[in-house]
Formats: C-alpha cells, sequence, structure tokens
C-alpha cells in the first residue's frame, strides 16, 4: 500500500471504520498544532542564538585586539580605493575583499595623507598612526563588515547542510561552524582569508542546489566563485572542480538523449565560468572604471609555465600582474616553525599537522565521522562530492604553498567539514544523535575557554592556547595582536620598570605607551629589567636573542602570545 492509499484509508477515513477522524476536528482543537507552531520558530531561535554567540564572539575579540601584521595593509589600501580610486596598493590579492572592508572604513571616515610615499606596509602605518586618527575605532569599522560576512556564511552552512541530511543535521553543522576557532579568530579580522573561504562555500552549495533548478542556481554559483576569486587567488584550484561539479548538476538525461544531457552539463559549467570572470571584472571596474594601473612596487618578470599561464587568464592585467608578485613571494626563502624545528622553505605536512593542533578534538572525530558518513550513506553519496572535493582539492594545493604561515591558509576546513559532520546524523545507529551531541557540546567547551584568545588556540591534547608556541608560530599564536593588552599589563604590574622590546607586528608600541628598546642592538650585559618578546620572535630566536632568552626567567604572558621575562 502507498503512502497516500495509507493515509486514505488510516483509521476513521471512509470505508476504514473505526473512529471519527481527527482531520475533523476543527482547526483550533487538533493535537500536535502547539508542537508545529513551536517547531516553527524554535529552529530559526536555535540558529539565531548560535550566530548571537559567534557575533558577541567575534566583536569583543575584535575590539580588544591591536592590528595584525596584514590589517594595516588592507585597510590601507580600501582607503585608497576609497579615496582615489585606484589599483595601487596590495596588488597581490584582488579588490572583492578590500571593497567588502572598504564598506567599513567609509563609516569610519579617515583621514588619508595622499601625498604620503612608501611601500604599503609603510603606508598603513602612517594612515593608523600617524594621521591624526584613532586605529581602535578605524580597524573596529574595518573589521566589522568581514564579521557581517562571517555571519552570513554560517548561514550557509546551516542552509546546505540542512538540505544534504535534514534540520538537526543542519543545526549540527551550525554549531561546529559558529564554535570554531580558527573562523571565529579570522573572521573577526579585516583580512581576506574567510572570505575567500566562504565564497567558495557558497559556490559549491549554490553548485549543489543547481541539480533542481541549474538555470536559476548555476549562474549564482559561477558569482559566488567569481567572488572567491575576487578576493583571492588561492581559491583559483576550485575553478576546475566547481565547473565539473556543475557538469554533473546540469546534466539532465531525457528519454535516452545522452548527447543532449552532456551539452546541457558542459553549459553549465560555461556559465559558471563566465559568469565567475564577470564578477572578477566587475570587482576591478568598481575600484577604477578605466582599469589604470599603477603598482606602488615593481612587477616581477616570471618565466616559464607560470609565466605563460598567467598571461592567459581571462582577467584584467592588474589581477594577471597581482599573480605575478605572487609567484614572486612564493619563490621568497621563507622561515617555518613546527614543533620546536625552525626550517627554511615548506613541509608538504605542514598544515595537515597544525590542523590536528589547532581544531577542537570534538570537532576532528565529528570531521572523520562525517566524512565516511557521506561517502557510506547511500542517500548522502550524491552530496559527497560536492562536500567533500572543493576543500580536499583546495587543501592539497595550500600544501605546496612556500608559507608555512598558518591554518588561516585552510579556513575552508572547518566549513565545508562542519557540513559533512551534520551528515553523522543520517547513520542508523541510536546513539548517532547522543554521541554527536556530545562531542558538539565538548568543542562548544574547548571554544568557550580560549575566549577571547582565538588566534593562539589548540586543543588540549597539545596543552591548550598556553602551549601553541611551542608547536607552531606566526598567525597560529602571535599576529600582533595583544601590544594594546602588553600596555595594559606593563601599566598595571610593571609601572616604572626599563622595557627591552621584540615586538612582530605592525602596531607602533610608543602609540600604547610602550618605550622599549632592542636589546639586540646593545651588549648583552646592558640588558637588565623586563625583556618582553613576540612568542613569533622566541621560535625563531638564535644567537644573541637566543642567548638573552636563555639566560632571563618567563614571569608572564599576553594573551598567549607575548613573554615577559624578567633580567
Amino acid at each position: 500500500m502507498t503512502r497516500e492509499q495509507h493515509s486514505v484509508l488510516a483509521p476513521g477515513a471512509p470505508g476504514a471504520g473505526g473512529p471519527a477522524p481527527r482531520a475533523a476536528l476543527p482547526a483550533r482543537a487538533r493535537p500536535h498544532d502547539g508542537l508545529r507552531r513551536h517547531r516553527r520558530w524554535l529552529v530559526p531561535l536555535l540558529v539565531a542564538l548560535l550566530l548571537a554567540q559567534m557575533a558577541f564572539a567575534m566583536v569583543t575579540t575584535a575590539v580588544r585586539q591591536t592590528p595584525t601584521i596584514d590589517e594595516p595593509v588592507y585597510v590601507a589600501t580600501a582607503t585608497d580605493y576609497l579615496r582615489e580610486h585606484r589599483v595601487r596598493y596590495n596588488p597581490e590579492h584582488p579588490p572583492l575583499g578590500k571593497l567588502v572592508i572598504m564598506a567599513g572604513v567609509a563609516v569610519a571616515g579617515p583621514h588619508y595623507d595622499t601625498s604620503y610615499h612608501g611601500d604599503q606596509g609603510a603606508v598603513g602605518r602612517h594612515l593608523l598612526y600617524e594621521s591624526g586618527n584613532d586605529p581602535w575605532r578605524l580597524m573596529l569599522s574595518a573589521r566589522l563588515p568581514v564579521i557581517a560576512l562571517t555571519l552570513l556564511f554560517g548561514l550557509v552552512v546551516f542552509a546546505f547542510a540542512r538540505e544534504v541530511v535534514g534540520t538537526v543535521g543542519g543545526l549540527a553543522a551550525l554549531a561546529l561552524y559558529a564554535f570554531s576557532p580558527d573562523v571565529i579568530a579570522h573572521g573577526s579580522l579585516a583580512t581576506l582569508d574567510v572570505p575567500a573561504a566562504g565564497f567558495v562555500l557558497t559556490s559549491a552549495w549554490l553548485v549543489w542546489r543547481a541539480r533542481r533548478r541549474p538555470r536559476l542556481y548555476l549562474p549564482l554559483a559561477g558569482a559566488a566563485l567569481g567572488a572567491a576569486l575576487a578576493t583571492k587567488m588561492s581559491a583559483l584550484p576550485a575553478v576546475p572542480v566547481l565547473m565539473l561539479l556543475a557538469v554533473v548538476s546540469g546534466y539532465r538525461r531525457g528519454r535516452g538523449a545522452r548527447r543532449t544531457a552532456w551539452v546541457r552539463g558542459l553549459a553549465g559549467a560555461v556559465v559558471v565560468a563566465l559568469a565567475a570572470v564577470c564578477v572578477v571584472w566587475a570587482a576591478y571596474l568598481a575600484v577604477d572604471p578605466h582599469l589604470r594601473l599603477t603598482p606602488a612596487g615593481p612587477v616581477p618578470v616570471v618565466h616559464g609555465l607560470r609565466g605563460r599561464l598567467t598571461g592567459l587568464l581571462p582577467f584584467p592585467r592588474a589581477y594577471r600582474d597581482g599573480m605575478l608578485v605572487q609567484f614572486g613571494l612564493e619563490d621568497y626563502p621563507w622561515q617555518g616553525y613546527l614543533f620546536g624545528r625552525l626550517y627554511t622553505g615548506s613541509l608538504w605536512y605542514y598544515l595537515p599537522v597544525a590542523l590536528l593542533v589547532k581544531t577542537p578534538l570534538g570537532m576532528l572525530a565529528l570531521w572523520a565521522a562525517g566524512t565516511v558518513a557521506v561517502v557510506a550513506v547511500r542517500r548522502l553519496r550524491p552530496a559527497a562530492p560536492y562536500v567533500l572535493l572543493p576543500p580536499a582539492v583546495l587543501l592539497a594545493a595550500a600544501m605546496t604553498g612556500s608559507r608555512d604561515f598558518g591554518t588561516r591558509y585552510a579556513v575552508f576546513m572547518p566549513m565545508f567539514l562542519a557540513v559533512g559532520a551534520g551528515c553523522v546524523l543520517a547513520v542508523r545507529w541510536r546513539w548517532a544523535p547522543v554521541v554527536t551531541g556530545a562531542l558538539a557540546l565538548f568543542v562548544a567547551v574547548s571554544s568557550v575557554r580560549t575566549f577571547p584568545y582565538y588566534l593562539p588556540y589548540a586543543n588540549e591534547a597539545f596543552g591548550g592556547p598556553a602551549k601553541t608556541r611551542l608547536r607552531l608560530h606566526d598567525s597560529n599564536v602571535d599576529w600582533g595582536q595583544d601590544l594594546g593588552r602588553l600596555a595594559d599589563r606593563l601599566h598595571d604590574r610593571y609601572p616604572g620598570e626599563r622595557v627591552w622590546l621584540v615586538y612582530k607586528g605592525s602596531g607602533v608600541p610608543s602609540y600604547y605607551g610602550i618605550h622599549g628598546r632592542d636589546p639586540r642592538h646593545v651588549p648583552q650585559s646592558e640588558v637588565h629589567g623586563l625583556l618582553v618578546v613576540s612568542d613569533s620572535s622566541v621560535a625563531k630566536a638564535r644567537g644573541k636573542l637566543a642567548g638573552l632568552i636563555d639566560s632571563s626567567r618567563a614571569i608572564d604572558d599576553v594573551g598567549h602570545s607575548i613573554t615577559i621575562y624578567r633580567r
């Protein structure tokens, strides 16, 4: 008997016998109506609560943090877009993410000295500290649009998971996203990592939706992909993946017309690519309708296959020149640090190991279980390539990079794999909801315990945020974010003491009332008092600085990113 027949011949229906049907009661007397009404508002309420706690965590973090290393460059470039309408600074990154930041800069209305000449880092410091602006207010204004965008991506995570596995799975996915220390840390900064990753996620979700309505969703998916490409060039490896998925979604086989189905699929891929290209051009046109290119620094000449492929890209010249700048940066001999080892170059396994350290343990377990569930559960298999393939390809591409600077290069992982983790609830095991809930609660507790120090987060297996500096460096731990907290600590606990400072960051210590000399420029015998060192500098210390640290006693730590020693 079909479901429809069963509903017709339910007890009490004509010809079925039994008591009078419940449907015959007046609408206000039907049981379960109250439950349905509660469900109608319960899900939006839970979504709102999860996003509200995430917003609270990001805003309170943004208010207290001083500029990280990259932020002054992006804020100055956004200000230059606003005032000068030109592509001059930071050509290695396309403009869309900085146009988002520009929305906050426009509200702050900073004074901008167009006569100042310097590299992009110097222009950023001049804007924040030497132009009469309030750096606290300007940085918060620049960060708020990125925070808003991060919250919107949370809705994408929820919608994606709900469509794949159901409402409860969507809530579980959103909970993992909303409590992810990496997403909170980088979503509260005026940087480009979270916007680029979120646009790729949005594109994958829209391509998934295009299986039913390709004419509507494939152009939108292409626009989202273009937004990712117009934010960071590291999104380029996602292009062939999403075009392939567009072929799958656009494939419609009718009455054996396989050739027609393939044509539709390929046409869908072309639509995605064209929409993406149009968005990239639109981003540059939004900055300068005349597409003038006035780079502040030289553009390197790149020979060989990389140079030829760059010249073939269907993007504005500024984009192609920016890619050449990126290749120049990739060729630089950067230093990395992993579990006490300082090295030059990169390690292919750096990102997986860093993710293992900086991802909550419950989240790691749910990522693994969700990946297995998406592949093993038959009804979820159609979603597997949409959920798993983009992050796998992006991670593989990121692992080949030369800059081992942090998990921000893989911040797409907690986005995509949150969707996959929600799929655990589709497993037919009576304890699946209980275990999933317990692991999600473990994630939430671990995340809340690190508040408000999300950048240096490490899970409990690796000693928590206080021990991250022993395993990793740079934006994993110390990105210059705690200069303001250091000023407060020195004022409150060590007033009047002599300070020797080795600070890694873009902030200007004297602006915050920190007047310390660099101990590396004087004889070691003269260094007495407080030795204050950023933890990234501690990790990479060699020679004289290493000797100073070894002969000092650690007495305090600021934000798990700066250590204070007594000499």
